[in-house]
C-alpha cells in the first residue's frame, strides 16, 4: 500500500487551499497518511484530515505518549527514550521515512527538521513535494541534485546548518548498522 508521510514546520498551523488540495488528492486516492504529533503542521494536517472523516491515518510518536492525535488514530510509538533533543523526535521521522512510499512536506522556509525529512526521503530513494510557504508553491524533488538546486534558490543561508545534521544523521545510522552488525 502506498504510504504517504506528511509533515512540516512547527511554525505553521494553517494549511492553505494547495496544501489542501494536495491532501485532497493523497485522501482520493485512498492513500495511507503517516503523520507526526507535533504541534504546527502535523496538528494542522490532523485537523484537516478529521474534518474529511479520513481513517487511513497513522500517528507516529517519540517515546511514551503522543502530544497530538485530534482524529483519535492508531498511533505508533517509537522508542526513543536513550536519545534528547533534535534526535528524540528525529527518531520518529527516521521511521516514518522508512515506511513511506513519498514525502509531502509544509516548509516555512527555515525548519531545518522539515528538511532532514527531505534528506532522508531522497537519500532511500523516495520522492517528496515540498510546499514552500514563503513561494506558495509546492516543488517536487526526486534526487540530491533537485534538492542541491531548491537549497541555492531557497535557503542558502541554511545549508552548513543543514549539511552538519546531515552528517550527523549518517554518523547515527553507521554507527547503528555496525551495532547490528556485532
Amino acid at each position: 500500500m502506498t504510504k504517504v508521510f506528511v509533515g512540516g514546520s512547527r511554525r505553521i498551523s494553517r494549511l492553505n487551499a494547495e496544501i489542501r488540495n494536495r491532501l485532497d488528492r493523497v485522501v482520493d486516492a485512498g492513500f495511507k497518511i503517516i503523520v507526526g504529533d507535533a504541534n504546527g503542521a502535523d496538528k494542522a494536517v490532523q485537523i484537516y484530515l478529521q474534518s474529511k472523516c479520513y481513517d487511513a491515518v497513522e500517528v507516529f510518536c517519540a517515546g511514551h505518549a503522543c502530544r497530538n492525535n485530534v482524529g483519535n488514530w492508531p498511533t505508533r510509538k517509537v522508542a526513543a527514550d536513550k536519545l534528547r533533543g533534535f534526535d528524540f523526535y528525529a527518531e520518529k521521522d527516521r521511521v516514518m521515512a522508512d515506511e513511506a512510499s513519498y514525502g509531502l512536506m509544509i516548509w516555512d522556509g527555515e525548519s531545518i527538521g522539515t528538511l532532514m525529512n527531505v534528506v532522508r526521503l531522497l537519500g532511500k530513494k523516495k520522492p517528496a513535494a515540498v510546499f514552500v510557504s514563503k513561494a506558495k508553491e509546492f516543488v517536487d524533488l526526486h534526487n540530491p541534485d533537485e534538492f542541491r538546486h531548491f537549497l541555492n534558490d531557497h535557503a542558502p543561508e541554511i545549508q552548513p546548518e543543514l549539511e552538519s545534521r546531515a552528517t550527523s544523521e549518517l554518523s547515527l545510522l553507521k554507527r547503528r548498522s555496525q551495532m547490528s552488525l556485532l
